[in-house]
């Protein structure tokens, strides 16, 4: 079995080195990225008081990962090949990627943050599953099943500052949990029920026994994550500059959520 297929399956993700295609999109991305942090059309994606810009499905790339009016080229590399060979997934079309960018004092208390909030996402990390929608009252559905996460640095930051943070193994206590909640229940009737309890459950049973691991690869690297890791945010305290991150999402399912548990 492929090293990288491996980890994936035990870990929840797995790290690439850096390449020549993926430095190249990276390169070609950051000042693209530089442009959409400063837009201010775009000043809504700014949380944390400022020091997140979160940025979901800002850049205006194409169905094969390229922004051709800034001459940011189709997506490429290891990590691709990865995801197509070893996790099966191909002829899909690439979402529009978030562009996530952490800056020094990482977190502050925005408005959008109650005092349990803020503490959660100072100690730990916000962790989440993402495709999870929270309602007004706290409660949680699915609302979106992704095939993977991969996550592009457009920079070089160390694992201090601002690093994407993921429990080891986490994705295999969350796909019980999950699995344990929808059985009996037809697929697409799934993103009407609620999975709170369960999750919440599952997320403290994470922290207890999955190591949290702390991801900052350079420019030109790349790293690929299981749908159902639980993950997160590292503080920032000080220092200079930002970290950003270009991240996709993509549903490869063919509008089939079963199939959410069949990501290894």
């Amino acid at each position: 079995m492929h090293k990288a297929l491996r980890e994936y399956r035990e870990d929840g993700f797995t790290v690439f080195a850096p390449d020549a295609a993926m430095t190249a999109w990276a390169r070609a991305c950051a000042p693209v990225a530089e442009r959409l942090m400063a837009d201010p059309a775009l000043a809504h994606w700014y949380r944390c008081a400022g020091t997140w810009f979160a940025g979901v499905n800002v850049l205006p790339n194409d169905a094969g990962g390229a922004v051709v009016a800034h001459a940011v080229p189709p997506l490429a590399g290891v990590a691709v090949g990865f995801v197509r060979e070893e996790l099966g997934f191909a002829g899909f079309a690439w979402d529009a990627a978030q562009i996530s960018v952490v800056y020094p004092g990482y977190p502050q208390h925005g408005e959008e943050d109650t005092g349990a909030s803020f503490r959660y996402r100072r100690n730990r990390m916000a962790a989440h599953v993402d495709g999870l929608e929270r309602s007004a009252d706290r409660r949680r559905k699915l609302s979106e099943t992704h095939s993977f996460l991969l996550g592009i640095p457009l920079g070089d930051t160390g694992d201090d500052e601002g690093a994407f943070v993921v429990w080891r193994g986490s994705h295999k206590v969350m796909r019980a949990a999950f699995e344990a909640v929808f059985e009996g229940i037809a697929p697409e009737r799934w993103r009407e029920v609620d999975v709170t309890d369960a999750y919440v459950a599952a997320r403290k049973r994470c922290f207890e026994e999955c190591q949290a691991v702390r991801i900052a690869p350079g420019l030109g690297a790349a790293y690929v994550m299981h749908p159902l890791a639980l993950h997160g945010v590292a503080p920032w305290d000080e220092g200079e500059g930002f970290r950003a991150v270009a991240y996709f999402r993509p549903d490869a399912f063919d509008g089939d959520p079963a199939r959410w548990f069949d990501s290894c």
